[in-house]
């Protein structure tokens, strides 16, 4: 599967993944329905940072990184 994620991106996506569990199991300011879409994303962006590969990306044409 090739890269289409530069490392600011996947860096980026990191870090919002981990305020999203923040907010959603630390800070309880999310409750309901938001606490697992919150927990959800944060999945997803936790996993395509870790992959380098976001299937999004790949469907509307985007590339993030220089080498690739």
């Amino acid at each position: 599967m090739m890269k289409n994620m530069g490392m600011i991106d996947r860096g980026g996506r990191l870090i919002i993944a981990a305020a999203l569990v923040h907010l959603a199991l630390v800070a309880g300011l999310i409750s309901g329905v938001l606490f697992w879409i919150a927990l959800a994303v944060a999945a997803v962006f936790t996993l395509t940072a870790f992959v380098g590969n976001c299937p999004l990306y790949r469907i509307v044409g985007l590339k993030t990184c220089r080498d690739c």
